[in-house]
């Protein structure tokens, strides 16, 4: 970091590891992000899963416990927002928590000890958080926008779902079959962009405010104003990453709840 200007700093940072796909490079990849996504979606799953496995009628451990409490937490929300069958919204508004949480926790390891891994490792670059890519963000919040589709159509049908289109909210005149339209379009698009803006945008704002404050410690030395910033580097650090704590949680829990409300509307009839 010593080598490096600040710009250059946090540019290295925010730089994920990619690889080019496809006659003449058309696709990119950006293969940390895929495979922290992957490996931290099974360690969270494969932590419940384990759990459940091994879970007892008995007087429960630690563990089973909070896991089970967790299960009701989740499943609460649901069923305060959706009343229906619960079979296919309550899993999936627990993956979803799930893999939110562990991708937004990385945010809590230090960049720096990152770099020094993937470096080690031979990689250029690595981002350990993937919910800073807005390719993961935007990816989780059209699938929520295709499950928004497929049960709009399951729930009102096709004919339904174009009524609907066309003459809510206004009503059914022809004249007024565009301006539904228009403002329909403009509603189901608005849910998956600031489902997906929201994560990303919080979740790099808090990475980049981290590489602020390790900048602020780069400038620590003998002098009174050395420490001073020294000092105030570790005690803003260590403030920013147990409010971030709150954040993480936070912005998991805001996206699942979204996510099954955004699923819930879509059956309803207008």
């Amino acid at each position: 970091m010593a080598a490096q200007n600040p710009s250059d700093y946090i540019a290295h940072h925010l730089t994920n590891l990619t690889v080019k796909v496809g006659e003449g490079g058309f696709w990119t990849l950006n293969i940390d992000t895929i495979i922290m996504s992957w490996v931290l979606g099974l360690v969270g799953m494969g932590l419940i899963w384990m759990v459940a496995k091994g879970a007892t009628a008995e007087v429960p451990g630690r563990l089973q416990s909070f896991i089970e409490m967790f299960f009701e937490f989740v499943d609460g929300t649901v069923r305060d927002v959706f009343p229906g069958s619960r079979a296919f919204l309550g899993p999936l508004a627990l993956t979803i928590f799930v893999w939110v949480f562990m991708m937004n926790l990385m945010d809590l390891i230090p960049i720096d000890w990152v770099a020094t891994v993937s470096h080690g490792l031979g990689a250029p670059a690595w981002k350990a958080v993937p919910s800073t890519d807005l390719n993961t963000t935007f990816a989780m919040s059209f699938s929520v926008f295709f499950l928004i589709i497929f049960f709009s159509f399951k729930a009102k049908g096709a004919g339904g779902f174009m009524h609907e289109l066309f003459t809510a909210p206004f009503g059914s005149n022809p004249l007024l079959w565009l301006p539904n339209l228009a403002l329909n379009i403009i509603e189901l698009l608005a849910k998956p962009i600031s489902l997906g803006m929201r994560l990303f945008g919080n979740m790099y704002a808090g990475e980049l405010i981290f590489m602020l404050l390790g900048l602020l410690g780069t400038i620590a030395s003998l002098s009174v104003g050395g420490l001073i910033a020294g000092g105030a580097s570790v005690v803003l650090t260590w403030a920013w990453a147990v409010f971030h704590i709150l954040i993480i949680l936070l912005q998991a829990f805001i996206f699942m709840v979204l996510s099954v409300v955004y699923v819930a509307m879509a059956h309803e009839h207008h």
